[in-house]
């Protein structure tokens, strides 16, 4: 990714990617139907294993604006969408779909982009935002950490969780300050608390529990999908300003609400979540919408 003006395209490619291959990787998981996997792993060799067409491991030319930055850390944001493709690479590499060096060097492009996102100006410079970048920063380090095993950036995406986003990011009643000074806010506490649970559920399958932690002012990610829940149930609630644009297509299947009944022992949220629309052919939607396959989420 280093000609600034194909960023734009690279990012509807990658948009495509996140919807096909965890989709593929879920349907091998389900069927063990062996094509599904092969077609998957083509994705995975073209886009991080061959020379001739694999992404370069850096967003350095993220939402570049000609004539004033080559790039910027807000682009890091771009690659939620790898976020469910790493979940993915580990049921294509059990179905003998890559071979051993295929998948070495998958893992490989993703430590090394996770390495980027935690030393670079422009990685750096995302991390330390307030707001839902902070939130898919961490989610997507942690989702790459712990697909490489990295668990020195495990550990930081734990403590940073605990002593950085939900202090500046949740409210103790469970809502989101950042979010709803947006024109979008809305939509944009939904996409945060979907970054937020995901990066939850990652780091929890490591043996640290942040779906019961609390800070000592009662803030918690349990307080925040509760906060949210009502106007998922029934958006008509919703006692904020309504979004300037796309108000009309949220809510999707929110993740937040399948991670939150598995955690919480909540089968509302999870009758809510089966009614909700599982896919959308509007591109915002998709853009903001990025964890799709709950069975690769599920033992």
């Amino acid at each position: 990714m280093t000609n600034p003006d194909n960023f734009v395209r690279h990012r509807q490619f990658l948009m495509k990617l996140s919807v096909q291959v965890p989709a593929l990787a879920a349907a091998w998981k389900l069927t063990r139907d062996k094509k599904y996997a092969l077609h998957a792993a083509s994705h995975l060799r073209a886009w991080f294993v061959e020379e001739g067409t694999r992404m370069n491991p850096n967003l350095q030319y993220a939402q570049a604006i000609q004539g004033r930055t080559t790039g910027r850390g807000t682009g890091v944001i771009d690659t939620i969408h790898l976020v469910e493709v790493a979940r993915a690479v580990p049921f294509i590499a059990e179905s003998g779909a890559l071979t051993s060096s295929q998948d070495s060097a998958v893992k490989q492009w993703f430590a090394d982009y996770a390495n980027w996102m935690a030393t670079s100006k422009n990685g750096i410079e995302e991390r330390d935002t307030k707001n839902n970048h902070t939130t898919c920063w961490f989610m997507q380090v942690a989702a790459f950490a712990k697909l490489t095993g990295n668990r020195e950036l495990l550990s930081f995406c734990a403590e940073r969780f605990k002593k950085v986003i939900l202090p500046g990011q949740i409210e103790p009643d469970g809502s989101q300050p950042q979010e709803l000074r947006r024109t979008k806010p809305y939509g944009y506490c939904l996409f945060n608390l979907e970054a937020l649970t995901t990066l939850a559920q990652i780091i929890s399958e490591t043996g640290d529990n942040l779906w019961t932690f609390e800070t000592p002012d009662g803030r918690s990610v349990r307080k925040a999908i509760e906060y949210m829940f009502p106007y998922i149930e029934d958006k008509k609630t919703w006692k904020s300003q309504p979004d300037v644009m796309y108000f009309d297509q949220w809510p999707m299947r929110q993740e937040a609400l399948f991670f939150g009944a598995l955690a919480y022992q909540r089968n509302d949220y999870l009758e809510v979540w089966k009614k909700l629309p599982a896919d959308s052919e509007v591109d915002e939607v998709v853009r903001n919408f990025f964890i799709r396959q709950p069975v690769l989420w599920v033992a």
